[in-house]
């Protein structure tokens, strides 16, 4: 298993090529980078290794810098003091977020899911079928979605989301044990990943079925649809979707 590291602090990057050849003695640091200039310049001349340690904030710019200009095709590991930047980590290939300082607990986690992702996709170790592999149970369907909740990201199993909506223009989760998350999804992107399990009732709201409570007529010949949790928001069904959302409700969908 050949290892970059990416660290602009000397001291941290030596800490880390220790931890991770105690953790995995089969493991060969092929470089350690300290800029953004330099890994360009690196990964430029040089065969692409199996996995990347990568701090964020670096020097002379920001990793992501990186691999914007170099096409990277394995999976990353970001170690870096700041969590702002976990959803970006997590748009380009990374497969594991780590906030210093780092712990040989959390090192470990990050090798064994590399270890697991490799294993089970052996043939193709692209950025796609990784986060695949992590949020998927079959193509197009999305077994989770990620959340960034304070200074973690974790995934929301499809089957514990009641709700998603759109509410001040940003897109939000509720759970049946009434959690609400940010996600940085729009509900477009929500409703070719959810399955038949969800219905798009409208452009604010995609519900789940094990949601649904009731349904009654409301103004205009919609339907208004009440849940069985708390939830502040009317849901409707315009008259154009109401045979569709009843085939659905029937699980004939």
């Amino acid at each position: 298993m050949n290892i970059v590291i990416i660290e602009d602090e000397r001291l941290t990057a030596e800490d880390l090529a220790d931890m991770i050849l105690q953790l995995a003695p089969d493991a060969n640091l092929t470089a350690s980078l300290s800029s953004v200039q330099e890994a360009v310049q690196y990964f430029s001349d040089s065969p692409q290794p199996d996995l990347i340690f990568s701090d964020i904030q670096l020097g002379d710019g920001l990793s992501f810098d990186i691999f914007n200009q170099i096409e990277i095709k394995i999976p990353i590991i970001f170690c870096t003091a700041f969590d702002e930047y976990a959803i970006s980590a997590f748009k380009t290939n990374g497969i594991d977020y780590i906030l210093k300082p780092f712990k040989e607990q959390e090192i470990q986690q990050a090798l064994d899911k590399y270890k697991m992702l490799r294993s089970t996709s052996a043939s193709d170790n692209s950025l796609n079928s990784l986060l695949q592999l992590i949020q998927q149970k079959n193509p197009g369907r999305a077994a989770s979605v990620l959340v960034h909740h304070r200074e973690k990201i974790i995934p929301v199993k499809m089957e514990e989301i009641a709700v998603f909506y759109i509410k001040h223009e940003l897109t939000h989760l509720h759970t049946f044990d009434k959690k609400t998350y940010t996600i940085s999804k729009t509900l477009d992107e929500l409703q070719q990943l959810t399955g038949p399990d969800f219905f798009r009732a409208n452009r604010q709201f995609i519900i789940n079925r094990k949601s649904v409570e009731s349904a009654e007529q409301y103004f205009g010949r919609k339907v208004s649809i009440g849940l069985n949790i708390p939830f502040e928001s009317i849901i409707t069904v315009s008259k154009e979707k109401i045979s569709s959302f009843l085939e659905w409700l029937e699980g004939n969908a």
